[in-house]
């Protein structure tokens, strides 16, 4: 990771730490409310060269939830290329109000834990789980150059219509043009992406 990466990642800790702080005990107390079981999923991703570790996020769904039933929704994603769209709105599996916890990007909170411990960075490709990495093709490979963020160029781009290799692209993009600019921006157009979305 370049030098100026990881002191942007651990600038923005700390700027944020206040807010993350009075956000996390409110997430606590509505999951422990509506939901049995631990407040935060572990699962673990694929970071930088491939690599696989523990990602951290607020739990979002009912306890022992089958895990293979996004798995099979993603293949069926990749296969198609059709548009990436969630299963947020038919999904039985999620607790009350997760819609709204992942709409505006609280379930991710957790993983800031990630990116102080170098293992994510603030920006970067999402990373993605073990079944799905042996279904890119050897182009999306150089993706994970970089450690996986919790913002990217993706999620500032993409629409309702962005396809599986159009986010490939995306992330291979992010990449190319790698520079502490191009994080910054992309920090500041996450906020104006997320209310775009909620408001699609």
């Amino acid at each position: 990771m370049p030098r100026w990466k990881r002191s942007l990642d651990l600038l923005c800790l700390v700027l944020i730490l206040p807010l993350t702080l009075s956000l996390l005990p409110l997430l606590f107390c509505w999951v422990k409310l509506v939901s049995p079981g631990p407040f935060i999923f572990r699962q673990t991703r694929i970071g930088c060269g491939g690599k696989p570790f523990t990602m951290y996020k607020t739990r979002t769904m009912r306890p022992g939830a089958d895990p293979a039933i996004h798995e099979a929704h993603v293949r069926r994603l990749i296969a198609s290329n059709r548009p990436m769209i969630k299963l947020d709105r038919e999904d039985d599996r999620l607790i009350k109000g997760a819609s709204c916890i992942r709409m505006f990007g609280l379930d991710e909170l957790p993983q800031l834990v990630n990116v102080l411990r170098g293992e994510m960075s603030m920006v970067g490709p999402r990373p993605c789980v073990p079944s799905e990495f042996p279904l890119y093709a050897s182009a999306h490979y150089r993706r994970f150059a970089v450690p996986p963020g919790l913002t990217g160029l993706w999620q500032i781009k993409r629409t309702q219509a962005t396809t599986f290799r159009e986010m490939m692209g995306m992330d291979i993009e992010y990449v190319d043009r790698l520079s502490a600019w191009a994080d910054f921006t992309i920090m500041l157009q996450t906020p104006l992406a997320l209310g775009r979305h909620w408001m699609a």
